[in-house]
């Protein structure tokens, strides 16, 4: 039995025109569309706050996530579309070895399909995140050296080929054993970068200290650099002649595979102004053409590094340098610090550990500082192979800002080490960044009652933003707090009975602002408010309420927006023109179901009857 024998004629047909729009070069999996859009249509997303988990004074300007990362994602999308400014996940890197956990159970090395499996379970959730980002916005993506191909492909068939900025390499270990058995060390991991046109690393400070003023310039401190460009004396003729240092009479050849960077005429002038270094070296000098023409033969003459001669014998002006000082060594020009307008350097692709410390290259710790760090927090091994908080911290620091609220996202949180990074990075320079972690139970038929989520990352989370004790030493906690939010489904067939007032008004909340206050229920007025913005959501639409409505909302004229129950009973009786009334549920229904660009739910929407909304 065929698996498309249930489908009908125009399902099977909608299913190839869908595949015609979509394909393209790159890779090819098992992936059934069909499958995918029921399981996103299936059901509405919604948090429950579940405050003995959560952690710090409210607002909650933090989240952690329990639950599957899909249907986290889904709620995303509709509560914080294009508001995300970095995203960074360390996925399971498919290797076998019970890293890979699909459908409560792990995905090994003796399954055919493993390979398709994983790039499946990549594709829905990437595709569901890209959206997220801000036009300014970054997604990174760690990953080891066997499937790094597979997923810079699968991530260029979900995102626009612009959006690939490239790869950062971590060395993740400063030496290893022949792991391939083929004389080959793998010791370093990927960060796939990709980000929306506006992105741009900020970059590193760049280091002056090799710039002096020895013979005190007055345009200040220089260091010298090579004066040849990358360009034959075939391909630049003009750039091709000699230098003369007047002041001792000594001339310097070109070399023919790399003439000189400046004409001749701007060579004179930065001489005469002072630019340009003479070796002192020495120098040589020939009677007549015969020596001249031994002394190349025999390599005698100036050369480059490579062996490549600067005067040979066919060379169109050979006769010149008879009877010449000809200098050893190259002339060189003064960079000066002033010519660099921006203080920061690019991003270095090459990211070290600190044991191999390098001029001028990135280090952070190694693939074991990570075990460390989260040993010496937890007080025990606790997870697997976790990232080092420096690497991350690394990357938030270059991808986000200090000056404002960045949103930093990680749906494949595990431990926790993004969030730590960030509460790290905010302490060291006075940012102020949010994280929004994605954390599953990792429970499994053989360990029901596993939950990495409560009992890792936010026992994990609550000591660093706490503090907590190590041996005999106590370490100051660096402030903060965490809503813990747990991901609940409801079938779109139930939805209009067992949507609660609390879901609703965690979801409006977080629409609209980057905090979380609990739910009060003894209150028929919901209001949070920002110097710019205000937001109410009425529980029940009785006109005393909306009197009491009308009365909060007189004599500011922020802009407003009213949730209700009610849409077309409230507007008549709210006068006031900054203020825009929406209908609950049906607003965020049309959001979840648009963000995701799917149909809406069928059907037509009343309130529920558990609710007790009021008719007019």
């Amino acid at each position: 039995m065929s698996k498309y024998d249930h489908l009908s004629k125009e399902q099977l047909i909608a299913l190839l025109e869908k595949r015609d729009r979509t394909r393209k070069l790159g890779l090819v999996w098992e992936h059934n569309e069909l499958e995918v859009e029921n399981a996103l249509n299936d059901d509405f997303v919604l948090m429950d706050l579940l405050p003995e988990w959560s952690c710090g004074q409210t607002p909650y300007r933090n989240l952690l996530i329990e639950g599957d990362n899909f249907d986290a994602l889904r709620y995303l999308r509709m509560t914080f579309q294009g508001r995300v400014k970095c995203i960074y996940i360390d996925p399971p890197y498919n290797t076998g070895n019970k890293d890979f956990i699909y459908n409560d159970r792990f995905v090994d090395q003796d399954d055919i399909y493993r390979h398709s499996v994983w790039l499946e379970y990549l594709f829905v959730r990437l595709t569901l995140v890209k959206d997220l980002l801000r036009d300014d916005g970054v997604i990174l993506v760690s990953i080891n050296d066997d499937n790094q191909a597979l997923l810079d492909m699968l991530m260029r068939q979900v995102f626009t080929e612009g959006m690939r900025v490239g790869s950062l390499v971590w060395r993740s270990r400063a030496g290893s054993n022949d792991i391939k058995g083929a004389g080959v060390s793998i010791n370093q991991e990927y960060v796939l970068v990709y980000a929306n046109p506006k992105f741009s690393m900020n970059g590193l400070d760049r280091t002056f200290a090799a710039y002096k003023n020895p013979d005190k310039d007055p345009d200040g401190a220089w260091r010298m650099f090579p004066m040849e460009c990358n360009k034959t004396f075939v391909e630049r003729p003009n750039l091709y002649y000699p230098i003369h240092d007047a002041a001792n009479d000594v001339w310097y050849p070109a070399n023919p595979d790399q003439v000189w960077r400046w004409s001749l005429e701007r060579t004179h002038a930065a001489i005469k102004a002072g630019e340009i270094t003479f070796p002192c070296r020495g120098w040589m000098a020939f009677d007549n053409k015969n020596e001249l023409i031994a002394a190349i033969r025999e390599k005698r003459v100036p050369s480059s590094t490579n062996g490549t001669s600067f005067l040979f014998e066919d060379m169109p002006d050979l006769d010149f340098w008879v009877g010449k000082k000809i200098g050893i060594g190259k002339p060189q020009r003064k960079k000066y610090a002033s010519e660099f307008g921006d203080s920061r350097t690019p991003f270095n692709s090459f990211i070290l550990p600190n044991s191999e410390i390098i001029e001028d290259e990135i280090s952070v710790g190694g693939a074991d500082e990570g075990a460390r760090a989260l040993r010496s927090i937890m007080g025990k091994n606790v997870f697997s192979y976790p990232k080092p908080p420096s690497l991350i911290r690394l990357l938030i620091e270059q991808c986000t800002s200090n000056n404002g609220s960045d949103i930093v996202l990680d749906f494949f949180a595990g431990s926790g080490t993004t969030a730590q990074a960030v509460l790290e990075q905010n302490h060291i320079d006075n940012g102020n960044r949010q994280f929004i972690l994605v954390s599953s139970t990792e429970k499994t038929d053989k360990e029901p009652e596993k939950n990495v989520c409560r009992d890792v990352c936010a026992q994990r989370l609550r000591r660093v933003i706490e503090g907590y004790s190590v041996g005999k030493q106590n370490v100051t906690g660096l402030g903060g707090s965490f809503a813990y939010l747990q991901a609940v489904k409801i079938a779109q067939s139930h939805l209009q009975t067992d949507i609660r007032h609390d879901q609703i008004w965690f979801a409006l909340q977080l629409l609209t602002f980057d905090a979380v206050e609990p739910f009060d229920a003894d209150k028929t007025i919901h209001c949070v408010e920002t110097d710019q913005h205000r937001m109410l959501y009425l529980q029940q639409s009785t006109p005393d309420i909306i009197e009491q409505a009308n009365t909060l909302l007189q004599g500011d004229t922020k802009p407003t927006t009213l949730y209700t129950w009610q849409r077309n009973g409230v507007m008549q009786r709210i006068p006031f023109e900054y203020v825009t009334v929406e209908q609950i549920p049906d607003y965020l229904i049309e959001r979840f179901a648009k963000g995701q660009g799917l149909r809406l739910f069928p059907g037509s929407w009343r309130k529920p009857a558990a609710l007790s909304v009021p008719s007019f």
